[in-house]
């Protein structure tokens, strides 16, 4: 058979691609259209009275009191106050991992650098009102205007217009999309800069483009799409032994580069693994072509992270909404009522007279001034009879002021209470009076913080696949060895670390500290009720702890967190001042680049008045001990030399009575005579 040419094969993906985007516009078009008109309704003003509503009301105030966009943006400033962290945490359950604490430090380095916090809060933001938001993570070049520079970092983008913008397969039914297939993203172009970029014409395309669903190109604007499949790459794992018994797995791209060396080396291959990875090829695709292949990109996983703020799967069809969908008739029927009873006050109050014309001839000009001028009496024309007889005439008829239906009162108030049940009583947390116990504040935010939780859980769960995400693709772009990254604290405090510097193991074997190609951990985050409050309640906790307890030690450290928690302007430098003193005590863990300053501070500080004198102290005592050790010695001498003298006395006196016992023996004593045959001597 023969062999498919690169024309060919991304002709087949385009058409496929194509098919497939159509399936999922036309399953998602209504869904994701009504995403569209709640962002709409909340956020841009007139959007109330778009659809047939504005077509009744054509010729008649159209007022709008638009309360959903007050909830929304509490919602929103809930998020934005009570920020969501990404922490790696060891697979094996250790607390203590350098590699999990660097890669916390630099992925909220990654975030800093690419001002992610744009892209969170975009992404929350069209999730609270219309149902859907999403942001990418890019790899990218660090410098790029540097053509000697490799190095690569990650990006966190924003996506704007979700709803509109982000598709992923029918077939993935997680949250996260974990378990998509692959992904579209869909961008407009204008038809000019189209045709200038890429070089091509939207009129040249084929026909068949022109019969799906969607509109890949319109008189104003072109589309292209970024589309991202997850292709399973099998590979084969080579498993070799060297003479020392030590096992290398190499692919067949590294084998082939080793074999030469593991041959001469004297090493066996011991079998072959049959292995399939996952990897994500991205194309830049139009309504006519593939414009680009990008080929695999870093990570094993689509890098788009959507985020929904109520999200279910009815009739095996994705469907979301945000806090707008269910109070928008409401929302409605308040600007109507609203809009007629204004309408009804504009009217004139006063009742006024009705003459005939013959009554008011000539007389138009001072009755019309009236209202300004306000003349003492006004005139009318004379009228008579049939007969001309005049006759005493007044007004013919007076107008009547609009009444309000009493129905509308009572329908306005029912109106309110529906969109407080709908969106949330706020005023039971902005309309506090004086003298309230701060514990009663609380229950009552922490009511309203409930009332907004689900949406700050799942944008918990989109931020938990963001670091999914990061983890897979920095193990493909942090691999330079002795390549210096900056990291980030929870703080704000800044640290550097060096990717792959080698180091002598254990086992003296030369390993590699920092290597993010081994670095396998679960992303965990924390989300709760959030509350402006939190760390006012945070200080009070501190506070009451610091009155029951009796220790000076640990009334220290509460000031310190106290301080550590206070919120105020200017007081960043008090913070930091604290958290150094808490590193000091060893209450709190400092960095890398903390411990290096604290152990410099430690070396050059000068002694204290309190350590010199502890120092004095010790020499002193140890002067003392010196002296007690040499007098020990003194007198073990002189007792050494007092035995000697006293052995050579006795020895002298053993001597001296010796000599004494023979004398007397021989004047005294018997008489030995030595025998006749060798033996002991005979005495006689």
């Amino acid at each position: 058979m023969a062999r498919k040419t690169k024309e060919k094969i991304l002709a087949d993906v385009h058409s496929r691609a194509i098919k497939e985007f159509d399936q999922i516009h036309q399953t998602l078009q209504t869904e994701r259209l009504q995403c569209l008109q709640d962002r709409r309704f909340y956020s841009i003003p007139g959007a109330q009275w778009e659809g047939k509503l504005s077509e009744q009301f054509e010729n008649k105030p159209q007022f709008e009191v638009n309360k959903v966009h007050l909830a929304v943006i509490r919602i929103i400033n809930e998020y934005r106050n009570n920020r969501i962290t990404v922490d790696f945490v060891s697979k094996e359950g250790l607390e203590d991992d350098k590699l999990a604490d660097l890669c916390d430090g630099l992925y909220r380095a990654d975030e800093n650098s690419s001002v992610a916090e744009e892209a969170y809060d975009n992404a929350f933001e069209e999730a609270v009102a219309g149902g859907v938001g999403a942001w990418r993570l890019r790899a990218e070049y660090e410098d790029e205007e540097d053509p000697e520079n490799d190095r690569q970092r990650i990006r966190i983008e924003p996506i704007f217009d979700a709803d509109s913008s982000v598709f992923f397969d029918l077939a993935a039914k997680r949250q996260d999309k974990a378990d998509a297939k692959y992904c579209f993203v869909i961008t407009s172009m204008p038809r000019a800069d189209y045709e200038e970029e890429w070089g091509d014409s939207p009129s040249s395309w084929p026909k068949s483009i022109d019969q799906t669903l969607f509109d890949w190109h319109t008189p104003d604007v072109v589309y292209v799409a970024e589309y991202y499949r997850v292709e399973e790459v099998k590979q084969r794992i080579h498993v070799w032994q060297r003479l020392d018994g030590e096992e290398v797995r190499l692919t067949d791209e590294e084998l082939e580069e080793q074999l030469e060396e593991l041959v001469a080396t004297g090493a066996t291959e011991l079998r072959i693994k049959r292995t399939t990875r996952k990897r994500v090829r991205k194309y830049i695709l139009s309504g006519g072509r593939v414009l680009e292949d990008c080929g695999y990109i870093a990570g094993d996983c689509i890098p788009i992270v959507p985020v929904y703020g109520k999200r279910w799967v009815v009739d095996n069809i994705e469907r979301c909404m945000g806090h707008v969908r269910l109070v928008k008739d409401a929302q409605r029927l308040k600007n109507m009522q609203l809009s007629k009873l204004g309408e009804l006050s504009a009217l004139s109050q006063v009742e006024k007279p009705i003459f005939t014309p013959d009554q008011i001839a000539g007389h138009q000009q001072l009755w019309a001034d009236d209202n300004v001028k306000n003349y003492p009496y006004l005139l009318i024309n004379k009228t008579t009879d049939l007969n001309g007889n005049e006759v005493a005439a007044g007004p013919v008829g007076y107008t009547k002021p609009p009444q309000i239906p009493p129905a509308m009162a009572a329908l306005l108030q029912v109106t309110e209470s529906d969109m407080q049940d709908l969106l949330g009583n706020q005023q039971a947390g902005e309309q506090l009076v004086n003298n309230v116990a701060q514990g009663t504040v609380e229950l009552i935010q922490q009511r309203l913080d409930m009332q907004t939780y689900i949406y700050m859980s799942n944008m918990a769960k989109a931020m938990r696949r963001s670091g999914e995400i990061w983890l897979s693709m920095a193990r493909d772009v942090y691999v330079e060895e002795g390549r210096k990254v900056k990291l980030l604290g929870l703080n704000g405090e800044q640290d550097q670390a060096v990717l792959r510097r080698p180091i002598i193991g254990d086992d003296g074997e030369v390993e590699f500290e920092n290597d993010l190609s081994e670095a396998k951990f679960d992303v965990v985050v924390e989300v709760g009720p959030a509350s402006s409050t939190k760390r006012a309640a945070t200080v009070r906790a501190l506070t009451n702890m610091a009155a029951v307890t009796d220790d000076p030690e640990t009334k220290q450290v509460i000031s310190a967190m106290i301080l550590m928690n206070m919120e105020g302007e200017g007081i960043s430098d008090v913070r930091d001042y604290f958290r150094r003193k808490l590193i000091k005590m060893g209450v709190v863990k400092p960095t890398d680049q903390e411990a290096m300053q604290l152990m410099q501070e430690l070396a050059n500080a000068p002694p204290s008045p309190q350590d010199e004198y502890l120092r004095a102290a010790a020499a002193a005592e140890q002067a003392r001990g010196a002296k007690a050790q040499a007098d020990t010695i003194l007198a073990q001498a002189k007792a050494d030399k007092t035995r000697a003298e006293t052995a050579e006395t006795l020895a002298d006196i053993d001597a001296k009575a010796q000599d004494q016992a023979l004398e007397v023996i021989e004047k005294f004593g018997p008489r030995v005579v030595p025998p006749d045959v060798p033996g002991s001597p005979i005495i006689e």
